[in-house]
């Protein structure tokens, strides 16, 4: 059995560990309310904005912009995006093991483009081939911090390289659900419902190209950025999750420790007792 001062030791190491749980618990909670105030005030307007593509996508071509045409590589792209750093409980697990079930439950050529180490470093130990790589994007992403990875998708499938490219990552349901998703980016899948476009067509001023080359970049940033922003809040609320189940979890070994500990000073009393009584009797 260990000695009382060994067992002091492991109290103060775990009241340590209780100390930076909580505050990190206390951190992530004021970072989770900024990143889901955010995530949710981009949402209406990229669900808008995927409407509006997708009506477009239903009655335009590849002859008006090459994002809305279909490629006949059969390669394909996928942009997994997961966090820098760790002890956010299960969340980069989840991603991680839902890209790899997706990538294995449909072989064949792809290549992997990664936002946050986690994956990376995943996507490595698994030798998926990596066509890049991105940091993330901070506590505060910002809409220009995603348009290099948009520029990068973008000219990838307008040069043909890939035919299909597809977003992964962690979809904030709210506090204590985040769902791993997989959302099409490119090619823009048209709505299946087009009964509320008068005559099946749009009017557009100057021209359809002019319209489209502004609009269609937008929508591919927009997009990865709101994948961003997701995903961020699904950081922010899984470490709080985290960091209050090891608090509470230090708490409790404390409290067996402490029962421990007094036991074993309670006996060592006793032992002490035992032998002056013996050395009182032995006189």
């Amino acid at each position: 059995m260990a000695s009382q001062r060994d067992i002091r030791r492991r109290i103060g190491a775990v009241r340590n560990i209780k100390q930076i749980t909580r505050a990190m618990q206390f951190v992530a909670a004021s970072k989770l309310k900024r990143a889901q105030d955010s995530t949710l005030a981009s949402r209406p307007y990229s669900d808008k904005l995927e409407e509006i593509l997708a009506d477009l996508a239903a009655v335009l071509g590849g002859e008006d912009h090459p994002l809305l045409a279909t490629r006949e590589s059969d390669r394909r792209l996928i942009v997994l995006i997961t966090t820098d750093r760790g002890l956010a409980g299960p969340l980069n697990t989840n991603t991680i093991r839902f890209a790899a079930r997706e990538i294995t439950e449909h072989p064949g050529e792809l290549a992997v483009v990664t936002v946050g180490r986690k994956g990376r470093d995943a996507m490595r130990r698994a030798r998926v081939p990596l066509e890049a790589h991105f940091n993330g994007y901070g506590d505060r992403p910002a809409f220009t911090d995603v348009l290099p990875l948009a520029r990068l998708v973008t000219d990838d499938y307008l040069a043909g390289t890939y035919g299909r490219i597809d977003i992964i990552y962690s979809h904030f349901v709210s506090t204590l659900v985040q769902r791993p998703t997989l959302s099409q980016l490119l090619p823009i899948r048209p709505a299946e419902d087009t009964v509320g476009i008068p005559g099946g067509q749009f009017l557009f001023e100057p021209n359809a190209a002019t319209v489209l080359e502004m609009v269609l970049p937008r929508y591919v940033a927009t997009r990865l950025y709101q994948a961003v922003l997701e995903a961020k809040a699904s950081e922010e609320s899984s470490r709080m999750v985290a960091m209050k189940n090891a608090t509470e979890n230090a708490e409790e070994l404390i409290e067996d420790l402490t029962l421990v500990y007094n036991k074993v000073r309670q006996a060592n009393i006793t032992r002490e007792m035992i032998e002056i009584a013996s050395g009182a009797q032995a006189r």
